[in-house]
C-alpha cells in the first residue's frame, strides 16, 4: 500500500487515498505502466514536475512531489513532499523491503580509490567464504554474477532494487563505492550502513559542485548521516580526513602510513613485484603496488577488522589479491620489454599518484612516456593541471582525447597546453585521435622504457558527440605492443 511506502518520508500535504496498491516505481514518466507511483525529481538538466500530466496518461495512480500541479486529476493521490530525491530514497527502501537492514551494507567514499577499495572489500569477504555484493564504477555483481555498472552509484529506485537481488541472492555484505553525485542528489536516503570509508578528497567534479568546499560539505554529509552502530573509517594523512568525520555518530577510526593511527602502514619496498609493507607490525607482502595502493589496502584491512575479522587470515588473503580492473594495469612488450601501464587516473592528484609510483618504480634511466587527455563538457579547471602533472612527471607526453562527449576535442586539448609549464614545451605533442596517440607513444619507446595510458582505466567505450564507440585501451595497447616486436 501506498501508505506504507510513506515512512520516514517527510510530507507536506496528502491529496486523495494513500490505501491503494502500487505496482511500481519510475523517476521516468515514459517508463510507467499502469498502478505505478511516479516520483517527480528536479534533475540537472530535466525537471520531473514537467512530465507528471504524462505519467497520468500512461497509467500512474500516485504523484509524488515538491510542487503540486494546478489541475488536480480525479482518482490520482498526491503526496507532496519537501525533497523528491530523498522521498524516492526512502519510498524505494520501502517498497523493496529495506534490503539495506537484511545485509551488512559498507559504503566507499572520497575522490580516488573508492573502486580499488571496494572490488577489494568484495574479494576480500568472497575469500573469506561470505556471499557478497559489489556496487562499482566498473561493476556490478551479485556473486559470480557480474552486470554492466550504468553509474558509479545508481538512482534510488534501482539501487533498491539491486540490494533486492542481493539478499534474494543470500548476500550478508555489499561493498559500495558512494559518489558525491549520489550523496548531493540524496540516491542514498534511506539506506542503513554497517560502515563507511573515507580514502581521500582531491579537485575534481567542480562543474557539478561548483567550489571546492561545497564538493568536502557533500562527502562529509556522508559520515554525518551513518549511524551509531557504523563504524566510520578515514585516512588521517588526508589534511580532511579527521574532518570528514567532525560529527559523525558512528564510531571513528583512522588509518595512515605517516602518522599513529588504528590501523598503521610502512612501506618496506615497493616494486614491480608488489610491496613489501609492515601493517600494524605484522609484515606483509602484497601483489599491489604503489603508495596510493598500500592506503586503499590499508582501509581494507581496517574495515575487515571493524567487522570482526581475524587480521591474520584478512591479511593472509589480502596478500594475494589483484585490485580492479583498469588501476594500474601493467603488461610488458615480449622482445623489447616495454612496459605498459593503463590506469584510470583521471584527476590531477590520481595522475601525480600513479606517475610518481612509476618514477620510483625505475631501475635506471628508463623514460615515462604518458598519453593523457581530459573529458569533455566537464570541469574544465583541472584540464591545465593534468597537463602540468604530466609534462612534469613524464619524459614525454601525448595530450589526446579522453571522452570528448559534446566538445570539440581541440578545443579540450588548448584548455591542457595552456597548464604546459615553459620547460615541459618541447616535452609534449597533441594527437587528437586516441589510437593514434597510443600508437605514437609506444612507436616513440625504447627497450624498457614504460608507457602510461591514462584517464579511461576499465572503459571500453569512447564517448564522441554523444555516441558510445568502441574502445578499450588495454585491447589498443596489446595491439601496438605486437606490432612493436614485430
Amino acid at each position: 500500500m501506498l501508505q506504507d511506502l510513506l515512512y520516514k518520508t517527510r510530507i507536506v500535504a496528502v491529496k486523495g487515498n494513500t490505501a491503494i496498491a502500487i505496482n511500481g516505481l519510475q523517476l521516468d514518466s515514459r517508463l510507467i505502466q499502469a498502478g505505478d507511483c511516479f516520483i517527480a525529481v528536479k534533475g540537472t538538466t530535466t525537471d520531473g514536475h514537467d512530465h507528471i500530466e504524462a505519467a497520468i496518461a500512461n497509467g500512474a495512480v500516485a504523484i509524488v512531489c515538491e510542487i503540486l500541479p494546478e489541475t488536480i486529476a480525479n482518482q490520482i493521490t498526491y503526496i507532496q513532499v519537501d525533497d523528491s530525491a530523498a522521498a524516492a530514497g526512502f519510498i524505494s527502501h520501502n517498497f523493496y523491503g529495506e534490503p539495506s537492514s537484511k545485509m551488512k551494507l559498507v559504503g566507499v567514499t572520497g575522490t580516488n580509490g573508492k573502486t580499488t577499495i571496494a572490488t577489494l572489500l568484495f574479494k576480500l569477504f568472497s575469500g573469506l567464504g561470505y556471499a557478497c555484493g559489489l556496487i562499482s564504477t566498473v561493476q556490478y555483481q551479485i556473486g559470480d554474477k557480474v552486470y554492466p555498472s550504468t553509474h558509479t552509484t545508481p538512482d534510488a529506485i534501482s539501487l533498491n532494487g539491486l540490494l533486492q537481488q542481493m539478499v534474494n541472492a543470500g548476500c550478508d555484505y555489499v561493498f559500495m563505492e558512494c559518489s558525491s553525485h549520489a550523496i548531493a542528489q540524496q540516491r542514498l536516503a534511506g539506506l542503513h550502513f554497517a560502515g563507511g570509508i573515507f580514502s581521500n578528497i582531491t579537485h575534481d567534479h567542480l562543474d557539478y559542485h561548483h567550489s571546492f568546499d561545497e564538493y568536502i560539505r557533500v562527502k562529509k554529509s556522508y559520515f554525518d548521516q551513518l549511524p551509531a552502530t557504523a563504524f566510520a573509517l578515514s585516512n588521517v594523512d588526508d589534511k580532511r580526513g579527521a574532518v570528514m568525520l567532525q560529527n559523525t555518530k558512528a564510531k571513528k577510526q583512522f588509518y595512515s602510513l605517516k602518522t599513529l593511527a588504528d590501523f598503521k602502514g610502512k612501506i618496506l619496498d615497493n616494486s614491480l613485484a608488489g610491496l613489501h609493507m609492515l601493517v600494524n607490525e605484522t609484515e606483509v607482502h602484497f601483489k599491489m603496488i604503489g603508495e596510493f595502493n598500500a592506503y586503499n589496502l590499508l582501509a581494507v584491512y581496517g574495515a575487515g577488522v571493524l567487522l570482526g575479522e581475524n587480521k591474520e587470515e584478512l591479511l593472509r588473503i589480502l596478500s594475494g589479491l589483484d585490485g580492479a580492473e583498469g588501476r594500474f594495469d601493467f603488461m610488458m612488450s615480449a622482445q623489447e620489454r616495454v612496459v605498459g601501464i593503463v590506469d584510470y587516473a583521471h584527476t590531477p592528484d590520481a595522475l601525480l599518484n600513479v606517475l610518481a609510483t612509476i618514477k620510483n618504480l625505475r631501475q635506471g634511466n628508463e623514460k615515462i612516456i604518458t598519453v593523457v587527455g581530459c573529458g569533455g563538457n566537464r570541469d574544465k579547471t583541472k584540464r591545465p593541471i593534468m597537463a602540468e602533472v604530466a609534462c612534469e612527471y613524464s619524459d614525454k607526453v601525448i595530450f589526446t582525447s579522453d571522452n570528448p562527449r559534446r566538445e570539440d576535442p581541440m578545443e579540450i586539448l588548448k584548455d591542457m597546453e595552456a597548464g604546459v609549464p615553459v620547460l615541459g614545451r618541447k616535452k609534449y605533442i597533441s594527437i587528437a585521435d586516441r589510437r593514434e596517440a597510443i600508437k605514437t607513444a609506444v612507436s616513440l619507446s625504447a627497450k624498457e622504457d614504460i608507457v602510461l595510458i591514462a584517464g579511461k582505466g576499465h572503459e571500453k567505450y569512447q564517448e564522441i558527440n554523444g555516441v558510445k564507440n568502441d574502445f578499450d585501451d588495454k585491447q589498443v595497447l596489446r595491439e601496438m605492443f605486437l606490432l612493436l616486436d614485430k
